[in-house]
């Protein structure tokens, strides 16, 4: 089998960006990695995803249980592997990929009691590693970023749009749960965890790119030699 490196974080924290100068600077290695990313969002697999996310369920998260949502994105998952990348993964091959099935113990962790979350977790990962029959990842890459930054990253993104926000991305508080489930994930199932944020001029903002991708390729390099 291949290697699946799996880059982890909260929305906003740069990980398409991070998973891409990986991939590009694999390449000048001499890696041929292959690049994922979940949802899947030109697949049909996804509809229900983008159903929730859109508010179809319900305008909260809560509206949906974390048992029910998780059930959306394997399905997605599943889909992705069976007709993307799982040929190129058991022949050896080098995966990629912004978000998996990390992101379901970070998103749904948070609408549960902590004393529920190991419990989850542990149904979680025997949902889709074991009865679906998807990869474990090898390593993952926790991009730890400040709630209050993220917020102002997604702003931006939508240019100060609203409307454009999925129910996730507008429930602040919903937020700050996620950010508390993504640091007992990355300390308890030992992810490597990257701190983007930092202080600037008394103000708290993120790392460059470049500066936070030198991090993520000193990590990289141990694991895959």
């Amino acid at each position: 089998m291949g290697k699946l490196i799996i880059f982890e974080g909260l929305d906003g924290s740069g990980k398409g960006t991070q998973a891409e100068l990986a991939c590009q600077n694999l390449h000048s290695k001499g890696y041929d990695p292959l690049k994922i990313s979940f949802p899947d969002y030109d697949s049909p697999s996804s509809a229900l995803v983008k159903m929730y996310l859109s508010g179809e369920f319900g305008q909260r998260p809560d509206d949906v249980n974390a048992y029910a949502a998780s059930t959306f994105y394997a399905v997605d998952r599943f889909a992705s592997y069976k007709t993307k990348w799982g040929n190129v993964y058991r022949q050896n091959g080098l995966i990629i990929s912004d978000r998996y099935t990390t992101s379901n113990a970070v998103h749904q962790c948070s609408k549960l009691p902590p004393m529920h979350w190991d419990g989850f977790l542990e149904w979680l990962f025997e949902f889709e590693y074991k009865k679906l029959g998807l990869p474990a990842p090898d390593a993952v890459v926790y991009l730890a970023v400040d709630p209050d930054v993220s917020q102002r990253l997604i702003a931006q993104r939508y240019h100060g749009d609203e409307s454009k926000k999925d129910i996730q991305e507008r429930d602040t508080e919903y937020l700050a749960r996620s950010r508390a489930a993504a640091e007992y994930c990355a300390r308890k199932l030992g992810w490597h965890r990257i701190e983007c944020t930092t202080t600037v001029d008394g103000q708290k903002t993120i790392r460059t790119p470049e500066d936070i991708q030198s991090e993520v390729m000193a990590y990289l390099e141990r694991i895959l030699n």
